[in-house]
């Protein structure tokens, strides 16, 4: 048997779009965003209705993604998931390496919490630096494939320096639409890339409108988290990574920073297509953890609600995982509860804290929102809801360079000394 080692030897299999509320099923070509029925009672400040989510036939994806492929492979990143994306040719792609990111053991971090099989995947090493530039490489892919000029966010930095920066590698142009309050590394970070930036003097969720209306009004391609529902599949490629780098098999938990809740329905639909295709036998429990000033998720799960109720003026250090309304809560919701996992809230205090410790720990520099989500593993820790022996994966979803000054409150500034052994032996008493 020939295994395909190059993209030109792969062929995508047939799939479907389906809506995650009413089941409806719709064809890729006539439908780009949320499902026209129940986006018909969408109520303005809520969580999305109608999220589509990509539907394959298992039975003939199985025939192009198998343990034999994969064998035979070569490939990194998101190449070697060709098979697994709603795409009809391998040319759409950047040519960027994106996805492979490594799956280290957290030996010392995992001492510290008294834990034996924590495993660390660090989304930092994307181009990047984050884990968005996995929703924006299938996204971008996506609009050359339609023929579409322009690709629009809205975000509060990541996704937009993920989408500025994909688009860069392609020629393709991008507009980004971000809350004025986005940190300054990454609105650098985005001009550097070239794309048109749109501070707004206001939030994310109203930033997320704007673009909405700009799109319809200008043509522009929506990569909108969730609305798009190639973000949610481009984010469900790590789950296929660590699965590989854990033997192919599934960890017991995985720890994930939780804003709109895009990025857990998508490891969640990782894992879901991995149990579809008969390559693993469970899911591993799905564990969202929120700032606590923005807990629209964490309050809805304790509540036992099916939708988030907004957190008005919702806020945190952790910038990247601030928002009022989840726009995939309905689905992170759901995906939480079936795989057995939990939301929680940490503090600022705690976030700040367990960023200096993970870096100290690991040798990694995070921002905030990842450094929430080791924050929320400690705490069930010391909960007693976590096993010594758990397999947990904690998501590290961004680098600490894009936010400095939020570093800087982690830490204490020592002191200048004189350029002098005797200042230097004095600091160290």
């Amino acid at each position: 048997m020939i295994f395909p080692t190059c993209m030109s030897d792969l062929k995508a299999g047939p799939f479907q779009l389906k809506c995650v509320d009413c089941d409806g099923r719709y064809d890729p070509e006539e439908i780009l965003y949320v499902c026209p029925v129940c986006s018909g009672v969408q109520k303005p400040g809520r969580a999305l209705r109608g999220v589509l989510e990509v539907d394959y036939d298992y039975d003939l994806l199985s025939r192009q993604f198998n343990r034999e492929y994969l064998a035979g492979c070569t490939l990194r990143g998101t190449r070697r998931y060709f098979p697994l994306l709603p795409l009809s040719d391998e040319k759409y792609l950047s040519p960027l390496l994106i996805g492979g990111t490594p799956l280290s053991g957290g030996e010392r971090l995992g001492a510290h919490l008294g834990m034996t099989s924590l495993y660390l995947k660090d989304e930092s090493r994307n181009p990047a630096g984050s884990y968005k530039d996995r929703a924006s490489v299938l996204v971008v892919a996506k609009s050359l494939e339609m023929g579409m000029e322009t690709v629009c966010t809205a975000s509060t930095g990541n996704a937009a320096t993920a989408l500025a920066c994909v688009c860069a590698s392609q020629g393709v142009n991008c507009a980004v639409i971000v809350p004025e309050s986005a940190p300054p590394a990454k609105l650098a970070q985005m001009l550097v890339y070239g794309a048109q930036v749109f501070p707004v003097r206001g939030n994310y969720d109203q930033a997320f409108d704007l673009s909405t209306e700009a799109c319809q009004r200008l043509g522009w391609y929506n990569r909108n988290t969730a609305f798009n529902p190639y973000t949610i599949d481009g984010k469900r490629l790590a789950a296929f990574e660590i699965w590989e780098q854990l033997g192919q098999k599934s960890p017991d938990s995985v720890w994930i920073p939780t804003g709109d809740g895009v990025i857990l329905a998508g490891v969640a639909k990782g894992f879901r297509d991995l149990l579809g295709l008969g390559l693993i036998d469970r899911m591993p429990r799905m564990m969202a953890v929120q700032a606590e000033g923005s807990a629209a998720l964490v309050n809805a799960f304790e509540s036992g609600a099916s939708e988030p109720e907004p957190v008005p003026g919702a806020s945190s250090v952790a910038d990247s995982i601030v928002v009022e309304a989840p726009r995939n809560g309905i689905l992170a919701l759901r995906e939480i509860r079936e795989s057995g996992g939990r939301a929680l809230a940490v503090s600022d205090a705690e976030i700040l804290s367990t960023l200096a410790l993970l870096g100290r720990l690991t040798g990694i520099f995070v921002e905030p929102s990842t450094a929430a989500a080791v924050a929320g593993l400690a705490k069930e820790r010391r909960a007693g809801r976590v096993a010594d022996n758990e397999c947990a994966v904690l998501l590290l979803t961004g680098t600490g360079l894009k936010d400095i000054a939020a570093a800087q409150r982690s830490v204490e500034m020592p002191p200048s000394i004189d350029p002098n052994f005797q200042a230097l032996e004095k600091a160290l008493v």
